[in-house]
């Protein structure tokens, strides 16, 4: 009962913010339209209505979320097409990029502090940690920029932008590339050609987001790891004669691994968020992030509004699948 009341707060405070934070930037979402030069007042004020900004801001704010509760986003101000459609068409780039920073995070950041762990004051850990400290200390925007650079520009190997490229014509069945051009439509015509051509698109900036991740998850983990194989119990193990692999990847990776799910997995949420809207903007990503970002300039309110309520959303779902996850590795926490 506790929880349900805190998660009808979060999210009254959430709405709260969405329609209210972008109201006190400068700048007329109806002037921007129309044009600020010799606006027509009548115009205007036509504008005005059909938008409903002409409604006091209480009354507008429970339209929202009266609407969102249900669903309705509204209509960009922009496109006139309907907020919930432009972000569903988004959602697939944001969620596939997210994914792959997911798996680059945990394949690297984990086995990384685990090896760092196991050889402590060695020139590998100091290696691990100073690469680590780099890590989570290069903002996003530099280091994509640099990425292009360097692999785009001065080696010619990847792409610059975008999901795909020109040369192959792929239906969105599903919306997430790397599975599109796996179906029998598009390997018919083009093999794993498309295929190949969607991975070197998201090479880049799924190396730019999983950066600082991978670094905060390798740090931890090795932070962790350290006090784990200090343990009695550890000691117990080498004690019985069992395989060292064994010990480190079954019983003490498993116990280093609770901070490290509690605490990683809700700043991989918060970061990746930050990293997806710079990211998606320098890349030309076309996901949700850099669609914000495009509407913020447009001071595109419904578009923002509903932007940062499913954002709000994915955070709490995310928590509750941290708070899961912690279930299922402590069993002490089942009962």
């Amino acid at each position: 009962m506790i929880k349900l009341g805190t998660l009808l707060c979060t999210l009254l405070g959430i709405t709260l913010i969405a329609f209210f934070v972008i109201r006190l930037a400068p700048g007329n979402p109806v002037l921007l339209m129309i044009g600020e030069r010799g606006a027509d007042p009548r115009q205007y004020q036509e504008a005005l209505h059909r938008l409903s900004l002409d409604r006091p801001l209480f009354e507008q704010y429970l339209g929202f979320v009266g609407r969102a509760s249900g669903g309705d986003f509204g209509s960009s101000i922009v496109s006139g097409r309907s907020v919930k459609t432009e972000l569903l068409a988004r959602w697939p780039a944001t969620i596939e990029l997210g994914v792959a920073v997911i798996l680059l995070s945990l394949l690297v950041g984990v086995p990384a502090g685990v090896v760092a762990a196991i050889r402590r004051h060695s020139v590998v850990d100091k290696l691990i940690t100073v690469g680590s400290l780099i890590g989570y200390s290069m903002p996003v925007f530099w280091l994509g920029l640099v990425l292009i650079l360097v692999f785009s520009e001065m080696l010619g190997v990847t792409p610059v932008s975008g999901r795909l490229d020109i040369a192959f014509d792929i239906r969105p069945a599903t919306g997430f590339m790397l599975i599109d051009t796996l179906l029998p439509e598009a390997t018919a015509r083009y093999g794993l050609d498309a295929f190949v051509s969607a991975l070197h698109h998201l090479l880049l900036p799924a190396l730019t987001m999983a950066a600082t991740p991978i670094a905060v998850f390798a740090r931890m983990t090795r932070s962790s790891m350290s006090e784990v194989l200090g343990e009695d119990y550890i000691r117990t193990a080498h004690a019985k004669g069992l395989a060292s692999p064994r010990i480190i990847w079954l019983h003490a990776l498993r116990n280093a691994l609770l901070p490290v799910i509690t605490v990683g997995g809700l700043f991989f949420v918060s970061s990746a968020i930050a990293g997806a809207i710079l990211t998606e903007t320098i890349f030309g990503w076309p996901g949700v992030g850099s669609y914000i970002v495009n509407s913020v300039y447009a001071r595109d309110y419904p578009v923002i509004q509903g932007s940062i309520l499913l954002i709000g959303v994915l955070v709490i779902l995310t928590n509750a699948g941290v708070d899961l996850l912690y279930r299922v590795a402590n069993p002490r926490m089942r009962v």
